[in-house]
């Protein structure tokens, strides 16, 4: 790993220190670097409360939704919730065909094949659902580019209504209702839901009081795994999805949780993101994300045992092949040359389904954005991640001739194309991404929140830290800045030396620190330091200690 840059956020003015001194000063500190500079925002930010919930009724085609709902509940139509194959996709799915059915509705779920149908809507998938008597079909976390399936869905003789989250095209499909907060002409307050928190939105509406309260730990998963900021809404759905998580009575979710050896109660947003999603999006990557679905909802404890089992082996068979592409990707990038903005690799065994998770690799590494692709005779399909300097999707947007099918975020998208694009698209990206990268340093940029003497922090300091909890993307978790602090022992520890164990001196206390992947600065680690790091717990059996989680360093100015 390379050094960073820093940036320190700018410190809480007096005046507004002094307006809030009923808080603790760090608190202030730490909520004003996010933004929140207003009384009336901390405390609800803090409670993370049903203060935070919008009026489903804001979002657009929202009525046009509930009522064509109802009209087939009432009528018992045969409905089918059709979803993306990652986390996210797969809770959505599971929570809209749950709380439908919660209300007497005949609902059928519909997840895509990766490989063999692609993400989105498609012909066969929508005759094959028609065929099983089905007038009513509801996308989740899914839909919005479909422009061409909902039109030939309409001519079937389909219903179709879109709730999706992902960044909306010029021309929207002419569905029954459009629900998307990303929509240019959404009153709704916070564009940042996850698909499973549109999907709980439309429960919402049609429940009209507590309906779906009870599935908030399905909204919990897909809000983290997709990486959406979890900030004003979010906050407050991952939040009680997270106690809904860590009281389980989902048999597939606890029997996963043993497999991962997770114990209860220890379910927070990082274990969400490293330890539950990559085995839920496992699945899909490898197989038919149909195996996760079927463990979020299974009634059967011998059902919930096996695919738990199933899903264990695939997320190790998917590490496995993450590193081989990562290696052969990373050489392939390393080729490219350090001047080079964009990174584009593709290669015939660069399996698609690990192809982003090896982009954003790459992109963490290079701090470039990174397109992945799996090399077909005729078709190729793979990832994109970004870094915040460069708008993936849109640039995917002014390529779009050249791509068969795309859609996604800023920083994250999925894409095909035919196989003889990939050079001209390639050069039509590093165009864009060379102009626009050319006065960006690019190196990975390190937030930090508060400049604070390493001797000032406490158990208490990790108290206040812990109250902005849950984090995740929009919502790091509070990096310090501590300048002069002395190094009293530094080794490498890990598999080769990879980390970096420390013990620091501030005043008369000695703290321990961990350098996760800093192994390799070890030469560049003098008598004092100054160290960018996080706050938090080492945990040994049962004692419980303070620790740095240590970010970066730079030797001290003297």
């Amino acid at each position: 790993m390379n050094h960073r840059r820093w940036k320190l956020l700018p410190a809480a003015p007096a005046e507004h220190l002094a307006r809030m001194a009923s808080f603790p000063p760090l608190m202030v500190q730490l909520l004003y670097a996010r933004g929140i500079a207003e009384p009336a925002q901390l405390e609800p930010f803090l409670a993370a409360d049903e203060r935070l919930l919008g009026n489903p009724f804001l979002l657009p085609d929202m009525h046009q939704a509930v009522a064509r709902v109802y009209r087939a509940l009432l009528l018992g139509e045969e409905i089918a919730v059709f979803g993306d194959f990652d986390t996210d996709g797969i809770a959505a799915t599971a929570l809209l065909v749950q709380g439908l059915s919660a209300l007497g509705g005949r609902v059928i779920p519909y997840i895509p094949h990766r490989y063999e149908e692609g993400y989105g809507l498609n012909q066969a998938a929508l005759e094959s659902l028609q065929a099983q008597g089905v007038s009513l079909v509801i996308t989740v976390d899914c839909g919005i580019s479909d422009l061409a399936e909902v039109e030939q869905g309409q001519r079937m003789g389909l219903d179709i209504i879109i709730t999706d989250h992902h960044s909306v095209p010029a021309t929207m499909p002419p569905a029954i209702a459009v629900v998307d907060p990303k929509r240019s002409d959404s009153a709704y307050p916070f564009a940042d839901l996850a698909g499973v928190g549109v999907a709980f939105k439309l429960l919402h509406a049609l429940g009209r009081d507590k309906l779906g309260d009870g599935l908030l730990d399905l909204v919990a998963l897909g809000t983290v795994a997709d990486m959406v900021p979890l900030v004003a809404e979010n906050r407050y759905l991952v939040k009680q999805g997270l106690r809904l998580l860590n009281e389980t009575k989902r048999l597939g979710l606890r029997e996963m949780m043993l497999c991962a050896g997770l114990e209860p109660g220890s379910i927070d947003s990082e274990r969400i993101a490293w330890v539950l999603a990559p085995r839920l999006n496992a699945a899909g990557r490898l197989g038919h994300a149909l195996v996760s679905y079927k463990l979020l909802v299974t009634e059967s404890q011998e059902e919930a045992c096996q695919l738990a089992s199933e899903l264990e082996a695939k997320n190790a068979e998917r590490r496995g092949l993450t590193t081989e592409v990562l290696a052969k990707a990373r050489e392939q990038a390393l080729g490219l040359g350090a001047d080079c903005s964009l990174l584009l690799v593709a290669g015939e065994d660069y399996h698609a389904g690990v192809a982003g998770i090896v982009a954003g690799r790459l992109a963490e590494e290079f701090y470039r954005p990174s397109l992945v692709l799996e090399l077909g005779e005729e078709v190729s399909r793979g990832s994109a991640r970004s870094i915040p300097e460069f708008n993936i999707i849109a640039a995917l947007r002014e390529c779009g001739h050249l791509l068969s099918r795309f859609g996604g975020h800023p920083l994250a998208a999925g894409l095909t194309l035919p196989s003889h694009n990939i050079a001209p698209l390639n050069e039509c990206l590093l165009q864009m991404a060379t102009a626009e990268l050319a006065e960006v340093d690019l190196r990975p940029l390190l937030l930090i929140d508060a400049e604070v003497p390493l001797s000032r922090l406490d158990g208490e300091s990790l108290k206040t830290v812990q109250q902005l909890a849950p984090f995740g993307y929009g919502n790091p978790m509070p990096t310090f800045l501590s300048r002069g602090v002395e190094v009293v022992d530094c080794r490498p520890v890990g598999n080769g030396g990879k980390h970096l164990r420390l013990k620091l001196r501030a005043g008369n206390v000695v703290w321990p620190g961990i350098g996760f992947e800093l192994g390799g600065l070890i030469d560049e680690v003098t008598s004092h330091l100054d160290i960018v790091y996080n706050l938090g717990l080492d945990e040994w059996g049962d004692e419980r200690m303070l620790q740095l989680s240590i970010l970066d360093f730079a030797p001290a100015a003297t």
